[in-house]
């Protein structure tokens, strides 16, 4: 059971795909999504690299200016 989904439905779901589809184009879907899933893997184990430290009161004035 993979995700609450069992082998039947997963079996299932495999064959409304490959319909829909095709055979042919089944390659390129699944690396596009491996690809997806590892960019955002990537992604969200990257620390921000945004500044998010307080300004002091000077330095919001000079830039008020």
């Amino acid at each position: 059971m993979i995700g609450g989904f069992g082998v039947w439905e997963l079996l299932i779901i495999l064959v409304i795909v490959l319909v829909i589809f095709g055979a042919k184009k089944l390659p390129e879907i699944g690396d596009g999504v491996g690809r997806a899933i590892s960019n955002f893997k990537k992604a969200s184990n990257e620390p921000e690299e945004i500044d998010v430290t307080p300004k002091k009161e000077e330095e919001k004035k000079k830039e008020d200016a």
